[in-house]
């Protein structure tokens, strides 16, 4: 029975998604449950958790800039001041299980609850961990993975489970017709090739688009195209001089379930959550992995699945000139593309949401 449950982390949609997945799956088991989550200020799980219906409270913790930077000077001081409000959290609230997702306030969080022998569990996202996560891995409970083969990290705590995703997208059940009807720009006879470059947008997938821009018309195809908050004004307005139909330009896209169902094939960054959202949905995908990420775990990420010949990778130096390329030489070759989407799909865990709380349950019971 669980009655108190802490989640810590954050910092991106990748972490957040899952972490709120997790947390509707344990409200769905025990209506009476409470259960708080902890962040960092500043970030963006301190809107989109209150925004899910959970309480939430931020942690001063901030990550290590890469570049020489006075910031890094102050990282000492925050991280003795979020470990210690982290152990006043705990100790106020007394969790029964304390839920890393990853981010830079699941660190202290966990090292508090370890302290304080409350049983701890690590939600991976990755099929390459972060540092925070093996440091942590010493005195976890349980480490749920999305990926094979983490037992050289994480030894026997290792649960595969899946990665939990957002529940609109474990079934997608608009017809095409319906789909397309959120996108009134869309020709519904036409193929559409979905480019997502995450909510901030990605540069070289943006770039990629249009340089292939004159050769739309001719393969016969469309873009939908997410490209980022960040640089929408400015893909405008290149759109815009291109005087065409065939590129429909969005900086976020809030229906993914309907931009799923239109997609003849997808463009994406390799992010783990994406990753994840992508086997479900199961059609034929090209991944450019991110090169700014740490430890280039997102070229791991696409590489678990390039060798179940699962997707197409394309190394984000190459992209420019190549993804549109061989986004339409996948369209135009119906085997390779069946192929692609038949591999991917069988790549899915719809249920890992409930796999998780499976093993926090059986962690409290103990």
């Amino acid at each position: 029975m669980l009655k108190k449950v802490i989640i810590s982390g954050g910092g991106t949609g990748g972490h957040i998604f899952p972490a709120l997945a997790i947390a509707n799956e344990i409200k769905s088991r025990y209506p009476d449950v409470s259960i708080l989550f902890v962040g960092a200020e500043g970030k963006m799980e301190m809107e989109r958790v209150p925004a899910a219906g959970y309480p939430i409270v931020g942690l001063p913790i901030v990550g290590l800039q890469r570049k020489l930077s006075l910031a890094n000077f102050a990282l000492p001081f925050k991280l003795i001041d979020s470990l210690l409000k982290a152990k006043k959290i705990i100790k106020d609230f007394q969790p029964q299980v304390v839920i890393g997702v990853g981010g830079y306030a699941s660190g202290p969080t966990l090292k508090m609850a370890q302290r304080l022998k409350i049983p701890t569990v690590i939600q991976e996202q990755n099929s390459f961990p972060g540092k925070t996560n093996r440091l942590l891995s010493k005195d976890v409970a349980a480490v749920c993975t999305a990926y094979e083969g983490l037992e050289s990290v994480f030894g026997s705590k290792v649960q595969l489970t899946g990665n939990p995703v957002r529940q609109e997208l474990k079934e997608l059940t608009l017809s095409k017709a319906e789909a397309c009807a959120c996108f009134p720009q869309l020709d519904p006879e036409k193929r559409t090739i979905l480019v997502i470059g995450g909510s901030l947008g990605a540069r070289t997938l943006n770039e990629s688009v249009l340089f292939a821009a004159d050769l739309y018309e001719k393969e016969k195809v469309q873009i939908l195209w997410q490209c980022g908050k960040y640089y929408f004004e400015s893909m405008k307005n290149e759109v815009a001089k291109l005087n065409t139909k065939t590129i429909v330009l969005t900086d976020f896209i809030a229906r993914m379930d309907a931009a799923y169902t239109v997609a003849d094939l997808i463009v994406s960054r390799a992010g783990a959550l994406s990753i994840s959202e992508l086997c479900l949905v199961g059609k034929p995908t090209i991944l450019v992995p991110s090169p700014n990420v740490s430890e280039d775990h997102q070229t791991k990420n696409a590489m678990a699945l390039v060798k179940h010949d699962a997707t197409l990778l394309v190394k984000d130096v190459d992209a420019k000139k190549q993804v549109m390329q061989n986004a339409f030489d996948c369209l135009n070759d119906n085997r390779q593309s069946t192929a692609l989407g038949i591999a991917i799909k069988q790549l899915a865990k719809p249920n890992a949401a409930a796999e998780i709380v499976d093993v926090i349950e059986g962690l409290v019971k103990r």
